[in-house]
């Protein structure tokens, strides 16, 4: 049987042809590494072993959770998040050291982002000390799918949904927290490539009093059709302006946006209609550590159209240079002078050190699971 065949794809029947997990929720004694073409890997999904269950009672309290095989959930069909999109979502990574060792980057904070986010849509969330243990337990069941050093990472994407059935709009009488995790690769088909950003001026991702600073799903529904279009036209993805005047910068579709001028490095304020990015969060203090003066400050689509750098940041995307950004049939290119992207590859240097464990991590934001 060639490889392709044991690991990937589907059989004349419809079978995945995936490696099924083990019969038994907690029968993880597997290999340390599958068996993968990890130079291949992409950004999609690709179902691992395990994943982590955990309900709340009636009385909103959420009791001891599990890993279960990797599959599909059960769901009444009025579930509030089915019906009402009460949901939240996070993302973070994990990634191989070469002593074999797994590293987490700040889980703490994505804990903290979902409470505040729960907060806000009326629904029970698991303590910090539940969120972290989840993870970790997710992660080390799934070890076999961290791929090896400088081949990618494991993507970790913690839920909370609505899952008790209601008929009418109100905060569901269930809820259930989800941990599953994925191999993933450059987020982008094009690697570390600079990307090309359209900017759109019909639609907005979020607006003044909604929830445009949590995580929650219904955030990125509203953003495919601006997107599937952008792609389209042949760019990479989306910038967003503010609702109110139409120029003011505020984030890309799956990440925060910075500029840098003279040196000078600025992102959007956050305003409430911005996703307090856990990365942007880092590459803020790592900027300001390595001596660089950082502004958050509101700013204008003309002031970055004539920005010396520009790149985004976030979980998934991770530091990705933008090449150029196109308004109202204007396309500015970036990278064209000798000092284009410096400072840029320098912050994804030092943070991306960090993640990896391959610096001295002196902000304690990294966890190592052995």
């Amino acid at each position: 049987m060639s490889r392709s065949r044991r690991l990937g794809g589907v059989d004349p029947l419809g079978q995945s042809c995936l490696p099924q997990p083990p019969p038994y929720p907690h029968q993880t004694r597997t290999p340390d590494l599958v068996d993968f073409n990890w130079d291949a890997l992409g950004f999609q999904l690709l179902p691992t072993d395990f994943m982590y269950l955990m309900r709340c009672s009636s009385d909103g309290v959420f009791t001891k959770g599990e890993l279960v095989p990797y599959g599909p959930i059960q769901l009444n069909p009025a579930a509030a998040v089915l019906n009402y999109g009460q949901g939240l979502l996070e993302g973070l990574r994990a990634h191989r050291k070469e002593d074999g060792s797994v590293l987490l980057f700040r889980p703490h904070e994505n804990a903290l982002r979902m409470r505040i986010g729960a907060d806000r849509l009326c629904m029970p969330a698991p303590s910090i000390e539940q969120f972290l243990e989840a993870v970790k337990l997710t992660v080390l069941a799934n070890k076999r799918w961290v791929p090896p050093t400088g081949k990618g990472s494991l993507y970790i994407r913690p839920q909370l949904i609505g899952s008790g059935p209601i008929l009418g709009v109100a905060p569901a009488p269930q809820y259930t927290f989800i941990v599953f995790v994925c191999p993933v690769g450059h987020y982008f088909k094009d690697g570390l490539s600079p990307i090309s950003l359209l900017t759109e001026e019909e639609y907005h991702r979020a607006a003044p009093g909604g929830t445009g600073d949590i995580k929650t799903i219904g955030n990125y529904a509203s953003v495919v059709s601006a997107q599937r279009r952008a792609k389209e036209k042949g760019h990479s993805d989306v910038l967003y302006l503010d609702p109110i005047h139409n120029k003011f910068v505020e984030e890309v579709s799956s990440c925060n946006i910075f500029m840098v001028k003279d040196n000078i490095i600025s992102s959007p304020l956050l305003t409430g209609t911005i996703l307090p990015g856990i990365t942007r969060k880092s590459v803020i203090g790592i900027a300001q550590n390595l001596g660089f003066q950082v502004e958050e400050r509101n700013i204008t689509i003309d002031e970055l159209l004539g920005a010396d750098e520009v790149f985004c940041t976030g979980t998934a995307v991770v530091l990705s240079p933008v090449g150029s950004i196109t308004y109202r049939e204007r396309k500015v290119e970036y990278g064209k002078s000798q000092e284009a992207g410096v400072v840029s590859q320098q912050l994804y240097a030092a943070f991306t050190a960090i993640q990896k464990g391959l610096a001295e991590d002196s902000m304690g934001w990294t966890l190592q699971l052995n």
